[in-house]
């Protein structure tokens, strides 16, 4: 794909005119798909490496990763993994009706800013939502949902708190921080509502196989072999920023966000960040009285 085409494509899908696209890519789903939903850059790779090996009992590659637990778009002609013959799909949209049961992986707004904000850098496309290619400028635009396809972070965590799923229990939201901090007895949570058979031998080995150090050289070595997966081929830096696999920090934003960058993140996404179980920071109790709306 040329460099060309390829910032049109990023455009394109940031205006009305991704909704047909958007379409054509859910045209296929099924009532039994179960879907594993998050915002873009809040962890779901790494689950998904999680998840596959325990499916598959094989170590996870990014090769092969689509043909396990597909991007949505991708979903065609995959078999279904699931117990019951269902697939497990991957999401980065907000809430749809066609979507009856799913895990919902929401990580704290502050670190997905940063996380959003090193890729763009690294593409070169925060210059199309920051005239000076700033952090602040960037922010204003990813706060009003114009850096993501899907809208802002807080529409997104709003849409899927806000759906049927959780009132009938087929919504298990999982923090990423927790996920990171106690990796075994929230996976086995996912494991349970998957209905995937897993031991904690089993489980603890799909831990220890797709570490950080470990994803990372998963990612290393599809590059050197030539054969980047679509999850790789917008991702090509050996920039710590830029990596594909990046830290997956916890509580980065602290020694990163200014103080007046925070207050306006409290401003606009206060209330869906305290929904989510995340603690706000600076002038939230503002937000009513100069009429500024999460």
């Amino acid at each position: 794909m040329s460099e060309t085409v390829r910032r049109l494509r990023f455009r394109a899908a940031r205006t009305p005119l991704r909704a047909p696209f958007a379409w054509w890519r859910h045209r296929d789903i099924k009532p039994d798909d179960v879907f594993l939903a998050s915002f873009e850059r809040s962890g779901s790779t790494w689950l998904r490496f999680l998840l596959c090996e325990l499916l598959t009992g094989d170590s996870a590659a990014f090769e092969r990763i689509n043909s396990v637990i597909p991007e949505m778009g991708r979903q065609a002609g995959i078999p279904p993994v699931l117990p019951g013959k269902h697939r497990l799909i991957k999401t980065h949209e907000s809430y749809r009706p066609v979507y009856h049961r799913a895990i919902y992986l929401v990580r704290d707004l502050r670190d997905v800013l940063l996380s959003n904000f090193a890729r763009m850098e690294e593409m070169d496309f925060v210059r199309f939502f920051s005239a000076d290619r700033s952090l602040d400028g960037y922010l204003a635009a990813f706060l009003k949902g114009k850096t993501a396809p899907f809208g802002s972070w807080q529409h997104h965590v709003n849409s899927w708190f806000d759906s049927p799923l959780e009132a009938r229990g087929d919504l298990l939201t999982i923090r990423f921080e927790n996920l990171r901090k106690d990796t075994e007895p929230n996976l086995a949570r996912i494991v349970n509502f998957l209905g995937i058979k897993a031991d904690s031998e089993a489980l603890r080995r799909a831990i220890e196989n797709n570490s950080l150090e470990r994803m990372r050289a998963k990612e290393d070595a599809t590059r050197k072999s030539g054969a980047e997966a679509g999850l790789l081929k917008m991702h090509r830096s050996s920039r710590e920023d830029g990596r594909f696999v990046r830290n997956g920090a916890v509580g980065g934003w602290r020694a990163k966000l200014t103080p007046e960058q925070l207050k306006m993140i409290d401003l606009c996404a206060g209330s869906a960040l305290q929904r989510a179980g995340y603690e706000q920071t600076a002038a939230s109790s503002q937000r009513d009285r100069i009429g500024v709306q999460a």
